[in-house]
């Protein structure tokens, strides 16, 4: 998040937004392979070698102790991200955040919760009935969902890395409001990418009058540049190429 927040330069003209998206990312491979494979991995291993569970109290006290901590985070996340939905379904507002900082911690500390759950029920049956293969099956389930939520997270960063555009509803909007302008014919095409969550790089394609001169053509740019700008503070670069 700091890295994303540094001012552009010669090199990177649009800014560092991207760095959010990237990082992001390899969060999303690292629970993959480090959290979820590595915990089927070893939770086959037990099922195969199981290990008799002998004095399970440190193991409850540890347990307790991580439920509360991640459950504190996971209230904490979760309080946070509703104040972004705008009233939004969870699915909805995930899919159409811009931001994976806002639902990563949540998914994160859910699969967190979820995780730490399943082990205390496995392991409590597996003490109580003397069957130790019920241990390496919770690092297995623990693998399963901490793989399922790394591929979602993998999905919504990768499409904003790749350069997710504005919805399709923005661009009717800012189609329409160029068309406003007297000397516009229409608009032939919207491009745009978001450089970060709070930065957006827009370029229309317009048909323009036949009959202005290059002076006229370039106020009516002006104009609308700023138009869109004051309506849509989120678009910071706009690019407006006459047709």
């Amino acid at each position: 998040m700091k890295r994303s927040r540094k001012p552009a330069d010669e090199s990177h003209p649009f800014g560092y937004g991207k760095e959010l998206y990237f990082w992001s990312f390899v969060v999303s491979i690292l629970i993959f392979g480090l959290g979820g494979a590595l915990s089927i991995y070893q939770g086959i291993l037990h099922i195969i070698e199981p290990e008799v569970m002998k004095d399970p109290f440190w193991n409850y006290i540890v347990l307790i102790l991580s439920l509360i901590f991640e459950g504190s985070s996971l209230f904490i996340a979760v309080k946070e991200f509703n104040k972004t939905r705008n009233g939004l379904r969870w699915w909805d507002a995930i899919i159409k955040s811009k931001d994976p900082g806002n639902f990563l911690v949540v998914f994160e500390d859910g699969a967190a919760v979820a995780g730490l759950l399943v082990v205390m029920i496995l392991m409590g049956i597996s003490h109580w009935l003397q069957i130790p293969e019920l241990d390496g099956l919770a690092s297995v389930i623990v693998g399963l969902i901490l793989v399922f939520v790394s591929l979602i997270l993998a999905r919504e960063s990768r499409s904003l890395l790749m350069g997710e555009g504005i919805a399709p509803e923005t661009r009717e909007k800012i189609a329409k409001l160029a068309e406003k302008d007297i000397t516009v014919v229409r608009t032939k095409n919207i491009l745009s990418t978001y450089q970060s969550p709070e930065e957006v790089v827009l370029m229309l394609i317009i048909d323009f009058e036949d009959h202005l001169d290059t002076e006229e053509i370039t106020e009516a740019i002006h104009r609308i540049r700023d138009h869109i700008k004051n309506e849509f503070p989120l678009v910071r670069f706009v690019i407006i190429q006459p047709e």
